[in-house]
C-alpha cells in the first residue's frame, strides 16, 4: 500500500520542489548554489535514474518537463537582470 501511495504522489509532480523530493527518495541532494546550475545537475541525475530503470517513463517525462520549464524561467530571469 505504501508503495502505491508514493507512486500516486509522484504522478502529481508540479514544481521543482516535487522533483527534488523524487531525487531525495534515492539519496540525491543537489545544491550548487546557483539555481540554474542546480536545475541542470538535477536533470543529469534524473536521466541516470531513468537509464538505470529506477524510475518509470511517466515520472521521468513529468520531471523533465518541470525542469525544462524551471530552466527556461531562470534563463529569462537572468536575461532580464
Amino acid at each position: 500500500m505504501k508503495k502505491r501511495l508514493i507512486f500516486d504522489k509522484m504522478l502529481c509532480m508540479k514544481t521543482l520542489f516535487d522533483v527534488q523530493q523524487l531525487l531525495k527518495r534515492f539519496g540525491i541532494f543537489v545544491y550548487i548554489g546557483k539555481r540554474l546550475y542546480d536545475i541542470e545537475v538535477m536533470k543529469l541525475e534524473l536521466e541516470k535514474l531513468y537509464e538505470n530503470g529506477l524510475i518509470d517513463k511517466a515520472d521521468y517525462l513529468n520531471a523533465e518537463l518541470i525542469l525544462r520549464r524551471e530552466h527556461r524561467l531562470e534563463m529569462e530571469k537572468e536575461n532580464n537582470d
